[in-house]
């Protein structure tokens, strides 16, 4: 495709509209019937799918669209993340927004035989309820879709990423190019980030408007952008799927920072494990560039701009602004004290603005629509919606974008659809790392930053980890604080030294070998490493501990008073045995033990494990015929 220059906020404006007349399929703003032989197919292309052979299944579409003579009848692009991840590979077809899941490359000819030339949906390549068995078509009658509200995520799974015109056609770059030709105060453009109360998506949650402003106050005769996507958190992936669905929303809110700050320069800085992220930016960075948005006298109004990415290393803390900062500069990615922050001494030791990802994504939104529209959703102190990737022991596994004040409970059993099994909810990590564990009797608390905060958690850049009465609190808290010890850059002592000390008393209980006296050195250990630590990394290292503990104390007690798990989680305190009753004496058992700790005559039950030689690692328990094994 050639990309010509847009030199002015009219020609842009022309392919705004020329475009848009190429979406309606898919914007639902024609109908069924005067539409129904043209059809657009959108296949996912997210990590997710992807890495379930969606791209192949997008190659055999086109190509069977050429073979069959398709072409004036069906159009097939790939998009961004859906959302609804447990599902993938994703298709829907439009205009009659047919959703259709867990596809796989031979339903191709299917989708193509039935859906388009004979008007027949496929009934078993649609969504079934598991909670109602009713089997839905739409992807506007899924209840993962119907309690949430899409701002950041507007595009993702609508437009083509690759394609800048598709982005155009939805008022794309619409917003900059308004400001810029209408000369626009910069002054004017931060109140109304202000106004529109909306608040850093990162995890710190510190108003952007304020932020914005305080770059822009600095003196200096070079600035910096900066988007931090070095996404690190385990089990968040709500940046990434923004990059790779809508790159052009991130690069639009850039420039438009830059023009408030006084900024002529911009880094992306995403991790490397991000290749489809990356990729895709390339492409959208290349294609800006061509069409005149990026570089030099952007639509003929004087305004210059540069924006270039930076890979991260995969290094956690890099996530803390000022270790990010250093690492684009290509120095080790370690935090320094603050003051003076970025905005004063940043990039090169120049005023430097950092926001998130998530957060540039609402930016042209409010723009166009006003800060009065996102001032409207959410509440008093949390404005504009969400992003939260939910992941764990729950059925709906996936992203999910919701208005500020939503409940817990709305989003587990309502949009999560519940728990695998019809086990017990026992709790839910926001926060990742940095977070705490909510008990199901905080269920009902609305989702904003201060009712977190109160409870014992935080809003963290949008993980949300669901846990069931399979899992040990004690266990889980281990696993945090052994990721952060990990990711420790060293460089200040309590985090250093007081993350591994508190990491050795975790597993100490764990093992069975704890005493009641630990869980006073833990407490009084967490608030030195809290009071202490250089960054937000060591700082809150010690939520999941303290929130377990203040929420699951019985479990703490359990491991050390009774040496158990109630969960039956940690191995240590665990015993593999045969039932005398059941056991039919096949062998079976004997000889799937890898390390002989099972003995017995064959047809003479029972047989016996030697819990001095069991290693507990359960691969005899499956294996008996007679269920006669089991941990206790």
């Amino acid at each position: 495709m050639q990309y010509e220059p847009i030199r002015s906020m009219a020609e842009l404006s022309k392919l705004q509209e020329e475009h848009y007349q190429k979406l309606v399929l898919r914007l639902g703003e024609t109908s069924l019937d005067e539409e129904i032989h043209k059809f657009h197919i959108l296949v996912c292309a997210g990590t997710g799918c992807t890495a379930s052979n969606s791209g192949q299944i997008l190659h055999k579409l086109q190509k069977e669209v050429k073979k069959r003579h398709l072409e004036d009848q069906v159009k097939v692009f790939k998009t961004g993340c859906f959302g609804f991840c447990k599902l993938g590979p994703i298709i829907v077809v439009h205009p009659d927004r047919t959703f259709y899941c867990q596809v796989d490359v031979t339903d191709v000819d299917d989708i193509l035989e039935e859906h388009i030339e004979n008007h027949r949906v496929v009934e078993r390549l649609l969504y079934k309820n598991p909670r109602t068995d009713e089997v839905q078509q739409k992807i506007d009658d899924l209840d993962f879709f119907n309690h949430q509200q899409r701002i950041a995520l507007r595009h993702c799974g609508v437009i083509d990423p690759e394609n800048i015109y598709e982005y155009i056609a939805l008022k794309g770059y619409e917003a900059v190019g308004t400001i810029l030709d209408d000369k626009t105060p910069p002054d004017d453009v931060i109140d109304t980030i202000k106004t529109s109360g909306l608040r850093g998506r990162g995890g710190g949650g510190f108003p952007t408007g304020k932020k914005w402003d305080f770059a822009k106050s600095y003196e200096g005769k070079k600035k910096y952008v900066v988007c931090n996507a070095d996404e690190g958190d385990p089990g968040a992936f709500m940046d990434r799927s923004i990059l790779e669905g809508d790159p052009h929303s991130v690069i639009e809110a850039m420039l438009v920072a830059g023009y408030c700050i006084g900024a002529d320069q911009g880094f992306i800085y995403v991790r490397a494990e991000y290749p489809i992220a990356v990729e895709r930016l390339e492409i959208a960075l290349d294609q800006a560039k061509k069409c005149g948005l990026l570089g030099q006298n952007i639509l003929g109004t004087g305004f210059h701009f540069n924006l270039d990415i930076r890979l991260g290393a995969g290094a956690f803390v890099c996530g803390e602004e000022t270790a990010l900062i250093s690492s684009v500069m290509g120095l080790r990615g370690e935090p320094r004290p603050r003051p003076p922050f970025p905005a004063e001494v940043g990039l090169w030791e120049k005023p430097t603005l950092n926001n998130n990802v998530e957060t540039y994504a609402n930016v042209p939104a409010i723009l166009l629509k006003g800060a009065d529209w996102y001032n409207s959703i959410g509440t008093e102190d949390s404005k504009g919606t969400k992003v939260f990737a939910l992941a764990g022991q729950i059925n709906n596994t996936g992203l999910i974008e919701v208005p500020m004040g939503t409940t817990l409970r709305t989003i587990v059993y309502d949009i999560g659809g519940g728990i695998p099994g019809d086990k017990t909810f026992k709790a839910v990590q926001t926060g990742g790392p940095s977070g705490g564990c909510i008990p199901e009797k905080h269920l009902d608390t609305k989702i904003d930053y201060k009712s977190l905060t109160d409870i014992g958690s935080m809003m963290g850049s949008g993980g949300m980890i669901i846990m069931d009465e399979t899992d040990c609190m004690v266990d889980i808290a281990r696993f945090y604080l052994e990721f952060a010890t990990d990711e420790s850059c060293g460089k200040c002592v309590p985090c250093r030294i007081g993350t591994k000390r508190l990491l050795e008393i975790l597993e100490k209980i764990t093992e069975g070998k704890g005493d009641m006296e630990d869980l006073d050195i833990l407490e009084e250990l967490c608030v030195n490493v809290q009071n202490g630590s250089l960054c937000g990394l060591g700082q809150t290292a010690p939520n999941p501990i303290l929130s377990s503990m203040n929420y699951f104390l019985h479990e703490y007690k359990a491991h050390i008073k009774e040496r158990r798990c109630p969960s039956g989680v940690c191995n240590a305190l665990l015993q593999v045995v045969i039932n005398d009753d059941t056991c039919i004496a096949c062998g079976i058992c004997a000889k799937v033990c890898p390390v002989d700790a099972i003995t017995g005559e064959r047809k003479k039950p029972p047989y016996h494990i030697h819990q001095d030689i069991c290693i507990k690692c359960g691969a005899c328990i499956p294996k008996c015929p007679v269920d006669a094994i089991y941990k206790r």
